[in-house]
């Protein structure tokens, strides 16, 4: 193409194809933005399977809520207890609306209102639904207890580690894991495992420090660990 005698400098036809590309990846980007922006508000949780308050929440607000100075049934911090289904439902739960219940806002706030404060990890994504989840379910108090404990298909990454991460790697994991213990990943686990000191600890045995602190696992919880260290606690 010419204008008034002079070259011009740039071929129509390859302008056209970049800026089909250029619309197309403003496309591509606004897009993933929604998707990271809907992921991060959080607007709705799913409801697949029932929660239950002791085996899923219980657990989950002793290992993160109840440490020293923190609100167990000694210290109450702010006046707020998280030791059993009585104090919690008294706590700013809305049974039916996750999103006006202060037990939820606090998991997904920042700076000074998010709860747990550092040094302690916040929960993770999962957690914060499972949460969100039962108190959208109406925040019951059900125990899902169960006649039979079955010790068939237990592995570390089905069992172990989902007991771990609910009931004990609020403290002992991140970059200053309580005692210096991390039980975040299995070369860790395995370490404690083999040694004796995770059975020993979570079955509150003589001579080893009683994990969680607040409270037992049950029953089945503890024989399932014991039963992945008799199989010689590995990686499956």
């Amino acid at each position: 193409m010419r204008t008034k005698g002079i070259a011009f400098p740039y071929n129509l036809n390859d302008m056209r194809v970049t800026q089909k590309r250029f619309l197309g990846f403003l496309t591509l980007l606004a897009i993933a933005t929604l998707a990271l922006f809907s992921a991060c508000t959080q607007e709705k949780v799913v409801d697949v399977n029932p929660v239950c308050f002791e085996r899923d929440i219980l657990p989950l607000l002793v290992s993160s809520c109840t440490q020293s100075g923190c609100h167990n049934s000694k210290d109450r911090a702010a006046g707020v207890e998280l030791t059993s289904y009585q104090h919690v439902i008294q706590h700013g739960v809305v049974p039916g609306n996750y999103k006006a219940s202060e037990l939820y806002k606090v998991l997904i706030s920042v700076g000074e209102q998010l709860m747990p404060q550092a040094p302690y990890n916040k929960l993770s994504v999962d957690q914060i639904t499972t949460i969100a989840l039962w108190i959208e379910q109406g925040a019951k108090n059900t125990t899902c207890t169960t006649t039979t404990c079955d010790l068939s298909a237990v592995t570390y990454s089905k069992t172990v580690k989902t007991i771990l991460d609910r009931s004990c790697n609020s403290c002992h994991s991140g970059n200053a894991p309580s005692g210096g213990i991390n039980l975040s990943t299995y070369t860790g686990v395995k370490k404690y495992a083999l040694a004796g000191s995770l059975y020993g600890s979570v079955n509150h045995d003589a001579g080893f420090v009683p994990m969680p602190e607040n409270g037992k696992l049950p029953a089945c919880e503890i024989s399932s660990i014991k039963e992945w260290i008799r199989l010689g606690a590995l990686n499956n």
